[in-house]
């Protein structure tokens, strides 16, 4: 058991009793890999319980799991985000790892991800992927990937150099106090934002990531999903940040108004009269929009800080893990 010493770190065989861990896997037609994806974490993490939602598979992704050794259920929604939902309800744990069932990622990693979200007391670890070789990105993913991850740095805060992740550790905090409002594959891009709402405590570690095997197809469109996760974003930005998103909208209104009523303007100047009375209502009906816009965005920002601040009370009050919790040094690997 621990002791007085803060550097102490205490050895795996104490750890096994204070934390329960939970790979959660979610699975789509993966019958060719999740046998060596669950055998791999079966390795790293011995005593974690490895958990496979098969989402409606049509091959035998179910039976392939179950032979292997893990706990096999079926989320009969389509949709990463929909399976995450469902893992994140049904599944009580102290630690959770959650990683695609495509057999990309490295389960070696696992053990140094689950020291740092405890060690450093944090709510997420992003294993950012670290590309084997060319083939493991498809360029359109790689750039949507840049582009997407600097826009929520920009909007919500200092985000992560890899949105797109499958593979994160999470503490019970963040799983039980995260709504999974997400359908697809744009869920990986809600964590994120999730946790720089709440301003949690969260750190990358880089994960050496393989293209998929052979037989292995990806389920990702770039163009449909990268359209879902941008959709997603402004959706979030609006809801989030509804004072900059209809000042912006006040903003282009207001502006699109004083240009079409400049000629107006200046002709009633010079000849005293109004000709163009359909352009001049439109200015006037855009005005209003533009100050009505503005005083909406008000109105929700100050309902969007009370809905805040209900839900960092309701994160702070779930412990980060259900047993032991304030360790100061933790390593799996301990002998």
């Amino acid at each position: 058991m621990p002791t007085e010493d803060n550097n102490m770190r205490l050895p795996i065989d104490s750890h096994k009793v204070l934390y329960e861990i939970a790979v959660l896997i979610p699975c789509l037609n993966e019958e060719t890999t999740i046998d060596k994806v669950v055998n791999d974490f079966r390795v790293y993490l011995p005593d974690a319980k490895i958990y496979v939602y098969d989402n409606n598979s049509t091959d035998k992704t179910s039976e392939v799991a179950r032979e292997a050794g893990a706990n096999v259920r079926v989320e009969i929604f389509r949709g990463k985000g929909n399976v995450v939902r469902r893992m994140f309800a049904d599944i009580d744990a102290d630690i959770y790892v959650l990683v695609d069932g495509d057999d990309t990622y490295n389960a070696a990693n696992s053990p140094e991800m689950i020291n740092l979200l405890v060690n450093e007391q944090l709510d997420m670890v992003n294993g950012a992927r670290v590309a084997n070789d060319q083939s493991s990105f498809r360029p359109g993913h790689l750039m949507g990937n840049r582009i997407l991850s600097i826009l929520i740095a920009s909007i919500f805060g200092k985000g992560l150099s890899d949105l797109f992740s499958g593979y994160r550790v999470f503490s019970r905090r963040f799983v039980k106090s995260f709504p999974a409002l997400s359908l697809g594959f744009e869920i990986e891009t809600e964590f994120t934002i999730h946790a720089l709402e709440l301003r949690m405590k969260v750190a990358e570690l880089e994960s050496p990531y393989k293209a998929r095997p052979e037989g292995s197809v990806s389920k990702l469109n770039t163009i449909k999903d990268g359209l879902k996760v941008l959709i997603l974003i402004i959706t979030l930005i609006k809801g989030e940040r509804p004072f900059q998103f209809f000042s912006l909208l006040s903003f282009i209104l207001a502006i699109i108004s004083i240009i079409l009523a400049i000629p107006i303007l200046i002709e009633y100047l010079e000849a005293g009269l109004v000709p163009r009375f359909p352009t001049a209502i439109l200015c006037s009906a855009l005005m209003i929009l533009s100050f009505l816009s503005f005083y909406t965005g008000l109105i929700l920002d100050a309902i969007t800080t009370s809905r805040r601040e209900m839900k960092r009370l309701y994160y702070l009050q779930l412990p980060r893990f259900r047993r032991v919790d304030g360790i100061d040094n933790y390593d799996l690997n301990s002998k």
